[in-house]
């Protein structure tokens, strides 16, 4: 044990500033390859702790809001009725929107999972995971939100959740992930942003369709019907378990069966 208590802390904020200089741009190829290793195994330690988590279902939404917050209980109602649904909801596993989610799923019996990223300031863990699973890389844990999940739903947010709902809303774009749900939930919240969308329809910047493809709601009921029925009936996806093999060490990792897979 460290006999200064401050010690690790130090040392998790050097880590971070680490990255920062890692992104000034080139360094020496030496660092380079120590920072690409490093890369490496985060994504391995998140593919590892995620392969048995089942279908999943991503929730987005902003740190900030408290629990007596309309879309805290919002939130909560979302991850209750996924839950029931049959999928493990996934979330950034931190406070606000990230909290009521998984805590809506842990009332409903259901998995919850978070894929929590390390900040100088913020982000402690919600009490709510069953898993949490930790990342120094934005990108690295965005992969991983994406990567595990058959639905997106959105509440407001900042930055983050811009950042996350556009980056995934491109990937179905490009045709880089299928066609899966992407459900904004808050009407009046997003109201200013999807007639900014109708503007760049409007300017050809990009097509009806991608408009289209997200669905706003304020009915937690009808954006998880939007989710199951595409998920299940219009892409063909049925659950089945993948096998755990000891020479990886599997046998005892987290997750109580079920992935997707297509028929």
């Amino acid at each position: 044990m460290d006999d200064d208590p401050d010690a690790s802390e130090r040392r998790r904020l050097y880590d971070l500033d680490a990255e920062e200089k890692f992104l000034r741009g080139p360094q020496s190829r030496w660092k380079e390859f120590v920072r690409a290793t490093r890369i490496y195994r985060e994504f391995f330690r998140g593919f590892r702790a995620l392969h048995f988590i089942g279908p999943c279902v991503t929730v987005f939404g902003s740190a900030r809001f408290k629990e007596d917050h309309p879309f805290y209980a919002m939130g909560r109602q979302v991850g209750l009725e996924l839950a029931r649904a049959g999928f493990t909801v996934m979330t950034g596993g931190g406070p606000g929107i990230m909290e009521a989610a998984n805590r809506g799923a842990k009332d409903a019996g259901g998995l919850s999972i978070g894929c929590n990223i390390e900040l100088p300031m913020e982000q402690a863990p919600n009490p709510y995971v069953d898993k949490v699973v930790h990342f120094r890389h934005f990108y690295v844990r965005k992969v991983m939100l994406v990567k595990y999940s058959f639905g997106f739903v959105t509440l407001p947010g900042g930055f983050g959740t811009m950042d996350e709902i556009f980056e995934t809303a491109t990937l179905v774009q490009t045709g880089k992930i299928r066609d899966f749900p992407l459900v904004l939930m808050g009407r009046e919240y997003w109201e200013e942003m999807m007639e900014f969308l109708r503007v760049m329809v409007a300017r050809g910047t990009i097509a009806q369709e991608d408009y289209d493809r997200l669905v706003v709601t304020d009915d937690p009921s009808e954006a998880v019907a939007l989710v199951r029925d595409a998920a299940i009936s219009r892409f063909g996806l049925s659950y089945t378990e993948p096998k755990r093999r000891w020479i990886f060490g599997e046998k005892g990792l987290f997750g109580r069966g079920g992935a997707v897979t297509r028929r």
